[in-house]
């Protein structure tokens, strides 16, 4: 059968001389892998939408196994994405993460809407990093781990002063501490920004801007879930590592956040 399907390429390699297999997130039949016979050449009218962050409509010949992609409109070409280097490296990381976090073969609406939000706010110009951790966040439960981010997860209260707890899959109130020694105290700003990047969707935002410090901060703890809970390693992050030890890269960055007003965490 022929379907017309709203898709964004997660993932592109090379099938023999000409070929792609493209692998597409779509919102009416979750992550597919298609079959661009000839896109290679740089004359296919596939090539141009066969190419990664790409969001478009795709016409799909799929039956069972493998689809085969018969054209392609673009909706979005994500031009800023490609062409600033820190915009590309924490876009490829989030494509990585949805690629390796959502399963083949079912509808995942929500994981679709997470990842064009987040396409669509780092091409209009905001911070990339801070997009990433909305990601993050948000695409936990995937791997099997839903941290308890509403009340304390030892007596359920919500109100007081909170702490992080990797034991204890969640957030421990100043009442419960006791239940792990190894406890992360947060500040009230902290508290609502791991709720906010966890519950609130992208594309209700607004403009956020967030302190080096805070970003950092937050970005230890999701890490560590994903490193020790979910055991997934990702290999774009290290294309981040390597540009964040770059000098050059990173003066420009400061002088672009002194420019911004931060928050007050």
């Amino acid at each position: 059968m022929l379907y017309k399907w709203e898709g964004i390429v997660l993932k592109v390699r090379a099938y023999g001389e000409s070929n792609k297999i493209v692998t597409l997130l779509t919102r009416e039949a979750g992550k597919v892998a298609t079959m661009a016979r000839g896109a290679k050449k740089p004359s296919s009218r596939l090539a141009s939408v066969t190419q990664p962050f790409t969001y478009g409509m795709f016409m799909v010949q799929h039956h069972t196994g493998m689809g085969t992609m018969q054209q392609g409109e673009h909706l979005n070409s994500m031009r800023h994405i490609r062409e600033d280097i820190m915009a590309t490296a924490y876009a490829s990381y989030i494509m990585e993460l949805v690629e390796r976090v959502v399963e083949e073969g079912k509808a995942e609406p929500f994981a679709f809407d997470v990842l064009l939000q987040a396409l669509q706010a780092i091409e209009e110009g905001y911070d990339p990093e801070a997009i990433t951790l909305f990601v993050e966040w948000k695409m936990l439960p995937y791997t099997g781990v839903q941290p308890i981010l509403h009340a304390c997860t030892a007596c359920g209260a919500v109100d007081g002063e909170f702490a992080f707890s990797f034991a204890q899959g969640g957030f421990l109130c100043h009442r419960c501490y006791q239940h792990d020694p190894y406890i992360i105290r947060l500040t009230p700003t902290q508290l609502k920004l791991i709720r906010m990047f966890y519950t609130v969707p992208i594309d209700q935002i607004g403009k956020l801007e967030l302190k080096k410090e805070t970003k950092y901060f937050i970005k230890k703890i999701i890490t560590t879930i994903y490193e020790e809970q979910t055991g997934i390693r990702f290999k774009t992050k290290k294309f981040i590592e390597q540009l964040e030890r770059t000098p050059e890269l990173q003066l420009r960055v400061n002088t672009s956040n002194e420019e911004m007003p931060e928050d007050n965490s």
